[in-house]
């Protein structure tokens, strides 16, 4: 454990900066996603869905910027999470998990952060033509599984998370604010929980019999979700569920505890 561990004011601002980038990306999802189910001109999508949409806006070159910055924020604090333990987790199997887990968070918002300056520069960083053959081999199978199982185990843990409200213990919201902030911050929590796992079983699925790889990422669940019978109701609350999430990343922004 490391007690004292002291974490410099630019780069607490810099970590706040990254909560409401993945803040600003979930309501972008959960809020295409709730227009298309309630048949308006939105469709599901992704964080990757989410920005090539945020490019053909006004000003869309500055807003993928910023995000850009915050998301490689976001990446390093996540490493500095796992690497010197800052929520004191510990080194026990669990916290190992846990950390891991934020290490691997670092990684895969790394890559958003890149794949969002291949559309700042209008290139097309589609990866999913590679799936089939990757699949083909059988080492690339167990990377898959070992993926699957790492998604749905992170789907389980924001599930945990938001329905014994863990994440109290990590943020100061003021008291006036707690009677509808951790409502919303449990579903949002639950709510990421539930697509996360989707993404797990299918990730799963398309490893065992050596598919395409059907479901690879948020947009790809909310899709399924919205062709599944009472789909629309199912999508519906989903979406409002991720755009919870965005709000519960954007109290992150304000009232988490970098420094503990």
């Amino acid at each position: 454990m490391n007690s004292n561990i002291s974490i410099p004011p630019e780069f607490a601002w810099g970590a706040r900066l990254g909560y409401a980038a993945r803040g600003v990306m979930y309501l972008m999802i959960g809020g295409m996603a709730t227009l298309a189910a309630l048949g308006s001109e939105g469709k599901t999508t992704g964080s990757k869905g989410a920005l090539a949409t945020l490019s053909d806006e006004p000003h869309g070159q500055v807003m993928i910027i910023t995000l850009i910055i915050g998301l490689l924020c976001y990446s390093a604090w996540r490493a500095v999470q796992s690497i010197k333990d800052t929520d004191q987790h510990g080194n026990n199997i669990k916290a190992i998990a846990i950390r891991g887990g934020l290490l691997v968070s670092a990684i895969t918002h790394l890559f958003l952060a890149y794949w969002a300056g291949t559309v700042l520069l209008g290139n097309d960083a589609s990866d999913s033509s590679n799936s089939e053959g990757f699949l083909k081999n059988s080492w690339g199978q167990w990377v898959f599984c070992i993926a699957a199982v790492c998604v749905f185990g992170a789907g389980i843990a924001h599930i945990v998370k938001g329905w014994n409200a863990g994440f109290e213990k990590f943020m100061d919201i003021p008291h006036q604010q707690k009677y509808w902030a951790k409502p919303l911050c449990r579903f949002g929590l639950v709510s990421r929980g539930a697509v996360y796992c989707i993404i797990g079983i299918f990730l799963f699925s398309s490893a065992w019999v050596a598919g395409a790889g059907e479901i690879s990422g948020v947009g790809e669940a909310l899709t399924w979700l919205q062709g599944q019978l009472f789909g629309s109701w199912l999508l519906g609350v989903t979406a409002i569920g991720l755009f919870s999430f965005g709000i519960y990343s954007a109290l992150e922004a304000f009232y988490r505890r970098i420094d503990p």
